[in-house]
């Protein structure tokens, strides 16, 4: 499974939201500079979040985004189903009449199965919050370090 670059970004962008927003509204432009985004490309995803009801957008001069859902709610999981669709492994397609159903059968019984089921397991069980806290530790550590 390789996570696309959208998902990446789209994780970031919500957890830069979710450490800088508080009550106000954050600037689209503000998060695509500060996380190295092109503005447009950051736009397209959140025009998804958007959609799927994960950040409000206001327009205007105090406008910008926020989420919309609480992140100790907001699992990994449905960030990336919402920006890319399945994440999961899909099954080989493989004609019933050919020996090789059975070779298929068996690897989707003891690879593709687990595998799947690990995934959503361990994405289900990360939430927003839990990067956010994640984040600011490495911040809080990062800066407190000195180097001579």
């Amino acid at each position: 499974m390789k996570i696309s670059k959208k998902c990446r970004y789209g994780l970031r962008a919500l957890i830069d939201l979710s450490v800088n927003s508080g009550s106000e509204h954050v600037v689209l432009g503000t998060i695509a500079e500060r996380n190295g985004i092109s503005p447009q490309y950051l736009e397209q995803v959140f025009a998804s979040l958007r959609r799927a009801g994960i950040v409000k957008g206001i327009k205007g001069s105090q406008g910008g985004y926020r989420l919309n859902v609480d992140p100790e709610d907001l699992t990994v999981s449905r960030i990336l189903e919402v920006l890319d669709g399945s994440y999961e492994i899909e099954e080989e397609e493989v004609p019933d009449d050919s020996h090789g159903g059975g070779i298929a059968s068996s690897i989707q019984t003891l690879v593709i199965d687990p595998i799947n089921r690990q995934l959503e397991t361990m994405l289900n069980s990360v939430t927003l919050d839990d990067l956010r806290r994640n984040y600011l530790d490495y911040t809080e550590y990062h800066q407190g370090m000195y180097y001579i």
